[in-house]
């Protein structure tokens, strides 16, 4: 995979210390420096979780701009929302042309962040930013641009989420995706258009009340990097 241009990694914990002893009764001997220990390892790609600044504003109510370069997108504007993956506030977000991003206590959370990230657009209507989201392989790149730093996230898995299955929207929802309940260790994303050209093709002409049909194509991925802008 292409990293973007001036990724250097996550750097490695540098440790070393002085040790100061003092003579009883006397004056401090002078400090003595031992070797450093060995070097921490880096955190490994699929465990990473940015560190946010204490100052920075909310970041699931930052608008952001997300890139994915293997199928064409670029600066797509996400725009967060209080509410739940696709209901009325998010379809009439995403009708812009734009992505939308839930949060609250059915949502997820911001760029970055422990805990899972949840983006849906359009894949036929409002021009169709998603439409190529099926291509999206594991191992691509997908780069979200908040608060001054680019958060890099890998491609790991695809999902299929389904309306009219309230566990299926429970797994899609939760700060693991696909696993309801499990408390979140990682940043990741879900990447979410609909799947309506494969449900037509299939005889399946449900709709629910903002017109979604049944079932999702999810993109899931890992923060393996973050830098800034």
């Amino acid at each position: 995979m292409r990293l973007p241009p001036g990724f250097r990694g996550v750097p490695r914990a540098l440790a070393g210390a002085a040790v100061v002893l003092l003579a009883a009764g006397g004056p401090a001997a002078v400090a003595a420096t031992g070797p450093p220990p060995a070097p921490a390892a880096a955190p490994a790609a699929e465990g990473l979780s940015a560190r946010v600044p204490s100052d920075r504003t909310d970041p699931r109510t930052a608008t952001a701009e997300l890139t994915i370069p293997s199928i064409g997108v670029t600066d797509l504007r996400v725009v967060p929302y209080e509410g739940t993956t696709d209901d009325g506030p998010g379809t009439r977000i995403q009708n812009r042309g734009v992505a939308a991003s839930p949060y609250g206590e059915k949502g997820g959370v911001g760029p970055g962040e422990t805990g899972n990230y949840l983006v849906t657009a359009h894949r036929l209507s409002a021009g169709g930013p998603l439409r190529d989201l099926p291509s999206l392989e594991k191992g691509d790149s997908v780069l979200v641009t908040e608060g001054g730093t680019v958060y890099e996230y890998r491609i790991t898995e695809t999902r299929q989420t389904s309306f009219r299955s309230e566990r299926s929207l429970a797994e899609q929802r939760a700060e693991v995706p696909g696993e309801p309940g499990e408390k979140p260790t990682r940043a990741m994303i879900t990447l979410s258009t609909c799947a309506t050209p494969e449900d037509d093709a299939a005889g399946n002409f449900w709709r629910d009340a903002y017109d979604n049909p049944e079932h999702r194509i999810d993109r899931i991925g890992v923060l393996v990097a973050s830098r800034p802008a």
